[in-house]
């Protein structure tokens, strides 16, 4: 159509933490959140200056579980 923009949708930005966010929310040290992301436990996204990232959705839902079983 004539004169009719087309709008995309663009994703939402992922919410991405810090290993200290993580650690924090965790109570633990972020040393052992590297250790969770080498384990498997937790994926680690690197950043251009190769820091680690953490997804929050991917934290919330580990956090969940991490306090149901340690209850």
């Amino acid at each position: 159509m004539k004169g009719v923009a087309v709008v995309e949708r663009i994703p939402v930005a992922e919410t991405l933490l810090t290993p200290r966010e993580v650690a924090d929310l965790f109570g633990v040290d972020p040393k052992t959140v590297t250790r969770w992301a080498k384990a498997g436990k937790l994926t680690s996204i690197r950043t251009l200056g190769g820091h680690r990232r953490y997804r929050k959705s991917e934290v919330d839902e580990l956090r969940a579980n991490y306090f149901k079983s340690n209850s």
